[in-house]
């Protein structure tokens, strides 16, 4: 067994950096979370058009905790991000992102 670090893991595969995002140093900032959801939504957008509703979900809630300052509700994202996982299909984009803001969000 090789003990070879691949760094950061993503995609189809696990290798390589597809917007992974490092939660070793905490949870992140608000703006980052906002990219993150922005590229959900594009990739939803891109493979899953019939479900672009819960990625503008996310954003929607990402950018209302930003107006006013409070949490994100972490419900509506948590049952937007179980729906998405639920349609997306091993592999995609939509999958990986979805994974990576379930794990931002400790959810």
């Amino acid at each position: 067994m090789s003990t070879y670090n691949f760094g950061n893991t993503g995609g189809p595969a696990d290798f390589g950096d597809y917007g992974h995002i490092d939660m070793r140093n905490g949870t992140p900032d608000l703006e980052t979370l906002m990219v993150l959801a922005g590229r959900l939504t594009d990739a939803l957008r891109a493979e899953y058009p019939g479900i672009v509703g819960y990625g503008e979900i996310i954003q929607g809630a990402l950018q209302q905790s930003a107006d006013d300052g409070l949490p994100p509700n972490r419900g509506r994202i948590r049952i937007a991000l179980e729906n998405i996982a639920i349609a997306a299909g091993a592999g995609t984009g939509s999958l990986n992102f979805t994974r990576q803001l379930t794990h931002a969000f400790d959810l």
